[in-house]
């Protein structure tokens, strides 16, 4: 039985209305994570709810972004050109406007689980409203939430002459929610889907596909388009660069590979191209930092230092920008296949991608096919290509062509032989080089998605999230597409016994959530050779001081201590699986910064945990961030280290500024600068003909009034002091 058209709109208010004579006046929206939002539509939703107090409406959903806007007049000013070049028609969501300005209306709750990173510190109501969960546990607390309206934006596409809808970024929850959705409603609970079409996502294939009928209700016109939200690059400094090069070297080749956004994912991906196209200078920058000296065994053991032949696939929750630059520069290539059998005879070496006698010999051998053929083994042996397109099956016999007919049993000489020289495929078909759960990155990644070649698009896989974030459901495949695994993920704090900190504070702040990090630290656990990588800053600055972020204990914990595996800071690396407290706590002390080692050193004693004549090796007595910058300086002087190693949005101006305006908000809000900085710019004359471009981008050219004149003069010093004019 065919299942019912949807029923489309053209105005986002028509479908509110339609959706709430379906559901009634109490409306819990669920939307996407990240960027598949259909803000319109929440929009429309959120301000019928405005101007309507005895409609309920609760939003659920994770990561709202929103356009930056700037909190001072500088800020804005540097802004406003910015935003409005890479953000274009984006429209941003009411409800975080308002939420952040304390105007959400009573009938109105927005529940996260899971903030963009530090967005809603001190807000006290979504701090109230955060769900804490597992990111693979979110379609179940969606649901027991009570969801009636599920809503997402979608892609559009013909494929093979039948009208597609694609999630496109989001394939991760929906995926999940829509059996779930199907199960309410058979328990008599109204709830509604819908899709709103937007000509800007990019279109996935494979698992993100999905039929129109799958909504109630779509909304398409042209006018609700607009350009995804472009998450831009950030500057990569030298503790990134550092963390980023250790991680480089500790993931094998034929292996998988996780990595979340940000600068130091950006700083992995660098040194993996550098690791690919420059090996020389890779080696020679790992041996000028004594890392192949100093961790040689553990490289050898988990990781690599040469090229990657074989490549890497990738199973990450998100599909972030870099995993297409290492798709382009011919690293991210190792394919799985969606078949036990084959994945094994590919993992043991027996067979290879191109198809052949000795393949279809083996295949038979195997017992992965038996030698009496079925329809349901002629579709296997399609699928993955192995035979041609030309081959069918029809009652017992296959078909070859337009004429050449032989009983289906390759055990026949005449079938097999028949098989051989006319119906064999050549290459495997239906590989995937990348799992995803979601995507978001820069504007430069979208438009990389949407021109890709349908055949290289479907190399990737957009799928649930519960797929790609652990093994339950498939182990016995997902163990063998997922060899020599390494998961990467970054962390706020660690404390010597080895558990870390990563998406909160002990005073109950939430900073981001726990997503889908507890899930790859077990699954590391849990898979033959795979790693858990946890990279963190080794201290962190607030104003004119500085704390370590490996810490004696912590009031919170995200990463219990039992699941301790590899630990990064740019002063090196631990790893501390299967090891005692006392190897963990030696190991941590020694990648600390060393201005916090003796306090660490002393702690650990007086609990305990370590002999009391222990003393630190010199070697690791001198991790200073001075040392790192004077060994960094050589390669960033031949280019090796640039500022944006995949690219910025930003301008060369804007660049400059963005250094010049974070230095001095640093120096007017240190008390010892202030004064210091005012009377320098004072003595600044007229400005100079070279800073006349970084002062029109802000305005500030023709100056009116004292107030920017003095901050003209404040920019102008800037600039001369930073050796920019």
């Amino acid at each position: 039985m065919s299942q019912p058209s949807p029923s489309y709109f053209q105005d986002v208010e028509r479908c509110v209305d339609e959706s709430i004579a379906r559901v009634g006046q109490q409306v819990v929206l669920g939307i996407p994570l990240g960027i598949g939002k259909p803000n319109p539509l929440v929009n429309a939703f959120y301000q019928r709810a405005k101007a309507d107090p005895q409609l309920r409406l609760k939003i659920i959903t994770a990561i709202t972004v929103e356009t930056p806007k700037g909190s001072s007049d500088l800020e804005k000013r540097f802004l406003g050109p910015f935003v409005e070049r890479v953000f274009g028609n984006y429209p941003d969501l009411d409800y975080a406007v308002d939420l952040r300005t304390g105007q959400l209306p009573p009938n109105v709750e927005v529940a996260e689980f899971f903030f963009k990173p530090g967005g809603y510190m001190n807000v006290p109501m979504q701090q109230q409203n955060y769900i804490s969960t597992n990111y693979t546990h979110a379609a179940r607390d969606l649901m027991a939430n009570g969801v009636n309206v599920l809503a997402q934006q979608v892609a559009t596409r013909e494929v093979d002459g039948e009208r597609w809808f694609s999630l496109g970024s989001n394939p991760d929850v929906t995926l999940d929610l829509l059996p779930l959705i199907a199960e309410a409603r058979r328990q008599g609970r109204a709830v509604v889907t819908i899709a709103e079409v937007n000509r800007e996502m990019p279109f996935m294939y494979n698992d993100a596909m999905v039929r129109p009928a799958d909504f109630d209700l779509v909304i398409d016109h042209p006018r609700y388009d607009f350009r995804q939200f472009g998450a831009p690059n950030m500057p990569v400094d030298n503790a990134d660069y550092l963390l980023g090069l250790q991680a480089s070297a500790l993931i094998r080749d034929g292996g998988t590979l996780q990595i979340g956004i940000g600068c130091l994912g950006d700083a992995i991906v660098h040194f993996c191209r550098m690791r690919q196209q420059q090996n020389d200078r890779y080696q020679q920058l790992l041996a000028d930092l004594r890392i192949p000296e100093r961790y040689s065994e553990l490289i050898g053991d988990i990781g690599g230092t040469g090229p990657f032949a074989q490549g890497l696939y990738g199973a990450s929750e998100m599909f972030v920008n870099g995993f297409m630059y290492l798709h382009q520069d011919g690293i991210l290539k190792r394919r799985v296949y969606d078949s036990v059998p084959l994945q094994r005879l590919l993992n043991e070496g027996v067979i290879t991608e191109v198809v052949n006698e000795r393949m279809l010999a083996t295949l038979l051998e195997r017992g992965v096919i038996p030698a009496r053929l079925t329809e349901t083994d002629v579709a296997f042996l399609r699928r993955f290509g192995i035979v041609n397109s030309r081959v069918h099956y029809q009652n017992g016999e296959l078909l070859i062509g337009e004429t050449l007919r032989v009983p289906a049993e390759l055990d026949r000489v005449e079938s097999y032989a028949a098989v051989v020289a006319n119906g064999l495929g050549d290459q495997l078909k239906g590989g995937i080089i990348m799992h995803g759960g979601f995507f978001m990155g820069p504007q430069s990644f979208y438009e990389a998605l949407r021109t890709l070649p349908e055949a290289e698009s479907r190399l990737i896989c957009m799928t649930t999230v519960r797929k790609v974030n652990h093994l339950y459901g498939g182990e016995e495949l997902a163990v063998l597409q997922r060899r020599d695994a390494r998961f990467i993920n970054t962390t706020i704090m660690v404390t010597l016994l080895g558990a870390a900190v990563s998406d909160g504070l002990e005073n109950g702040q939430v900073i981001s959530g726990v997503g889908g990090q507890y899930n790859f630290v077990a699954m590391a656990h849990e898979l033959p050779g795979a790693r858990s990588i946890l990279m963190l800053r080794s201290t962190r600055e607030s104003g004119l001081s500085v704390s370590s972020n490996i810490v004696w204990n912590y009031g919170h914990i995200t990463i219990p201590r039992h699941l301790r595996d590899i630990v990064i800071t740019e002063y090196g690396i631990a790893d501390l699986r299967g090891r005692s407290d006392r190897e963990v706590m030696t190991a941590l002390i020694n990648i600390a910064d060393s201005r916090f080692q003796p306090e660490l050193l002393e702690k650990a004693k007086r609990g305990g945990k370590i002999p009391q004549d222990y003393q630190i090796p010199p070697q690791y007595l001198h991790n200073t961030p001075g040392r790192i910058q004077a060994r960094l300086v050589p390669h960033k002087q031949l280019g090796l280290l640039p500022d944006f190693p995949l690219g910025t949005d930003f301008t060369e101006e804007e660049m400059i500024l963005g250094r010049v305006l974070k230095g001095l908000k640093l120096r007017l809000s240190t008390k010892g600068d202030l004064m210091k900085t005012i009377v320098k710019a004072m003595t600044v004359g007229s400005a100079p003909e070279k800073a006349q471009r970084y002062l029109a981008r802000l305005q500030l050219d023709h100056p009116s009034g004292q107030r920017e004149k003095m901050i003209q003069k404040l920019i102008v010093s800037e600039l001369i002091a930073g050796g920019y004019v």
